[in-house]
């Protein structure tokens, strides 16, 4: 088989495997459908490299995640500085304590993430994020990166990926407060 026709194969049989993914980890669909088509141009480019040790598919799932992460490290660099006044107020007091309270734990945390309305409205919290908080998050939880890697990868501290994550997290319980357990 020539180089062409190979690739041929990999793009008709690896495309939908490799959009999930993609789309998964960058939740846009458009931005989702640009890295695979430019995972694909990476494998056209370096087939020669390719020596058959692995699997293709695993081999372009490597380059899906590299480009990702070139992604979302063009991505963060470029966003402005992130705000915190939607917490506090001038004094650097909380302007709501609710996000302090208990959540009501009548939920099992299994029972919600089979729930498509909760996994949807998890979804629009996280894109609600300050890029700077969700490119972060979504390294660390959805690629399940260590801190390292995310931190090295993002040039923060792991000190400064902490606080990131702190503050994500907290927005996001707030949003999910408001958006989810408010209504049930």
């Amino acid at each position: 088989m020539t180089k062409n026709e190979t690739l041929k194969s990999w793009i008709e049989q690896y495309s939908e495997s490799l959009l999930k993914r993609a789309v998964y980890v960058l939740s846009d669909r458009i931005e989702a459908e640009d890295i695979v088509q430019e995972v694909f141009i990476a494998a056209f480019s370096s087939y020669d490299s390719f020596e058959g040790k692995s699997k293709p598919l695993t081999w372009l799932n490597t380059i899906l995640n590299n480009k990702v992460a070139d992604f979302y490290r063009k991505k963060y660099k470029s966003e402005p500085e992130i705000r915190l006044d939607h917490f506090f107020d001038e004094t650097g007091s909380w302007k709501n304590n609710d996000v302090l309270n208990d959540w009501d734990a009548s939920n099992k945390e299994s029972e919600l993430l089979d729930n498509d309305d909760f996994n949807k409205t998890l979804e629009d919290c996280l894109e609600d994020l300050p890029s700077r908080w969700k490119i972060p998050m979504k390294m660390y939880y959805l690629q399940e990166k260590k801190a390292p890697e995310v931190s090295q990868e993002l040039n923060i501290s792991t000190t400064n990926l902490w606080k990131i994550l702190q503050r994500s997290r907290m927005q996001l319980r707030e949003c999910l407060d408001f958006n989810w357990f408010a209504k049930s």
